[in-house]
């Protein structure tokens, strides 16, 4: 297949790694501001960041965290705010899937 000039390849390897850390990264968010509300802390996650580490294709990272630590799961407004970030992310994986078929986007994988 003729890929286009403006054609990204990425290694897989790189890419499975980045979605581990992003979801790791969204899981222990949800994990960290559950143990802050515990403990009555002053200084909690903001709702805001705790959307944005699930907008990178973390969705599951953040959703697991949510339903493990029973993290947010009575707030309504947070509800509906996730189910936007699931949204988008499904929004993200569907471009990046249509630009794969584009030529435009792809996953290299290296056997070492």
């Amino acid at each position: 297949m003729h890929r286009p000039c403006c054609s990204v390849m990425i290694p897989a390897g790189i890419a499975v790694a980045l979605l581990f850390i992003t979801n790791l990264a969204a899981f222990v968010a949800q994990w960290w501001d559950k143990r802050l509300a515990r403990t009555n802390a002053r200084s909690r996650t903001p709702e805001r960041t705790l959307l944005l580490l699930g907008l990178p294709l973390a969705a599951p990272g953040m959703l697991l965290g949510m339903r493990v630590f029973r993290h947010k799961t009575q707030k309504r407004s947070f509800q509906l705010k996730a189910a936007l970030v699931v949204f988008a992310n499904l929004l993200i994986a569907g471009v990046l899937g249509w630009l794969a078929t584009q030529g435009m986007f792809g996953l290299e994988l290296a056997l070492y």
